[in-house]
């Protein structure tokens, strides 16, 4: 079942940056830092977005972590420790479940000095593990734990979030 079309992602995608500007209108700079492949993706589309409507310096980066064992590989992001530095910091993935990939998506910041942390994402589902709080949400959906959220999210002409 579709949850999100395309034209609706896109809203979502440009009410969010609205609301990320809004709540961080005194920062230099933003760094947005997608987790892995899909967080990645949203995070760039939010990028795309936040350029075209503010001339504030934005810094895209991937976060690099195994959501199913966090721990057994080093969580990586592609900037340097410099290039973190007081500045602010949305920590970005597409579906929000029980919060342990946000979790340990924060383990890369944690030996930096950053002004702020804050969290988006394109759903959020009601089933927190960890004490994660998102701050930008897309769309807020209390599912059952057996149903599965999918954003496809690579083609721009047939985005969409699916439940199953």
């Amino acid at each position: 079942m579709d949850v999100l079309n395309q034209y609706q992602i896109a809203h979502k995608i440009s009410r969010l940056a609205y609301e990320i500007l809004e709540n961080n209108s005194d920062a230099d700079s933003i760094v947005i830092a997608g987790i892995n492949n899909n967080g990645y993706r949203f995070a760039e589309l939010l990028y795309q977005k936040l350029k075209t409507v503010s001339d504030k310096e934005f810094i895209l980066s991937q976060i690099k972590l195994n959501p199913a064992k966090p721990l057994e590989n080093p969580i990586e992001i592609n900037l340097s420790q410099r290039a973190l530095e007081n500045n602010c910091i949305i920590i970005v993935d597409d579906v929000a479940n029980t919060g342990r990939t946000l979790f340990y998506a924060f383990k890369v910041f944690m030996d930096i000095l950053i002004k702020k942390v804050e969290v988006a994402v394109l759903v959020d589902r009601k089933h927190k593990l960890f004490p994660i709080k998102v701050d930008y949400v897309g769309l807020s959906l209390a599912t059952t734990m057996q149903e599965n959220i999918k954003a496809h999210l690579k083609d721009p002409d047939s985005m969409s979030v699916t439940l199953n």
